[in-house]
């Protein structure tokens, strides 16, 4: 053996790029064997700067300022870039920070309703054509007649129930819940009728009160509001829960 040492250089490396036009950065990774001109091209897909108003400036993996990427006949990796390196590219266009990410600058394009009702190429036309959603009259008259015949079985559901009553509480994908009935008629926060009740746990999500509105009275966490037919009265005792014990 002569003695010599071969270097093998991974023929790639991963930089960090930043831009004065972006807040952002991106990590990309690029061949070592590409001139800085063609880097330049690459770049400018990345952070939309034409490549011939772009200096770029190469930082270390510490941020500290190296030099330089000045030689547009120089092969990248002719530069000493590692991976996690940072090319800042600054834009000499006259391109401000942020203009392609700030919506505010968009303009907006505004349409009055009775115009876009007379368009034939929108959304709205297209459910109509199509009958579809709120257009279908048949499906539409079904969903107000299960909606009316729901709020009729409400009603009567919570002209069943009373303040006072001790109750079990019974929703979809929730446990099993006694309490007390505190409430029981309509609401400023939803429409329809709701009964608030005073869980003997605190499993509830409110103190009897809701947007500023107090319907009833309870410590925080023991007061919810559930539809009549998730309530079902009845003697339920509340638990001891072995406080007698010792």
């Amino acid at each position: 053996m002569d003695g010599s040492v071969t270097v093998i250089t991974n023929p790639t490396v991963s930089v960090r790029v930043t831009s004065t036009v972006s807040s952002f950065e991106v990590n990309r990774r690029f061949n070592r064997g590409i001139t800085i001109a063609e880097f330049k091209s690459k770049l400018e897909m990345i952070v939309g700067t034409p490549a011939a108003y772009m200096d770029l400036e190469l930082f270390n993996t510490s941020d500290r300022f190296l030099q330089k990427l000045d030689d547009n006949e120089a092969l990248l990796g002719s530069y000493p870039i590692d991976d996690d390196c940072r090319i800042h590219v600054t834009d000499q266009s006259g391109t401000q920070s942020g203009e392609f990410t700030d919506l505010s600058k968009v303009e907006k394009f505004e349409i009055s309703d009775d115009a876009y009702e007379k368009r034939a190429d929108t959304v709205r036309n297209f459910k109509k054509n199509m009958k579809l959603g709120q257009f279908n009259e048949e499906n539409r008259a079904k969903e107000e007649e299960a909606l009316a015949k729901k709020e009729e079985l409400e009603k009567a559901a919570a002209a069943a129930i009373a303040v006072g009553n001790r109750c079990k509480v019974e929703v979809a994908g929730q446990p099993t819940k006694i309490g007390t009935v505190m409430f029981v008629g309509m609401t400023n926060f939803k429409p329809g009728h709701w009964v608030g009740v005073k869980y003997d746990e605190p499993l509830g999500k409110n103190d009897g009160s809701v947007n500023g509105k107090r319907y009833f009275e309870c410590e925080p966490k023991y007061g919810a509001f559930v539809k009549p037919l998730s309530v079902t009265v009845g003697d339920f005792p509340e638990e001891d829960y072995g406080l007698d014990e010792m």
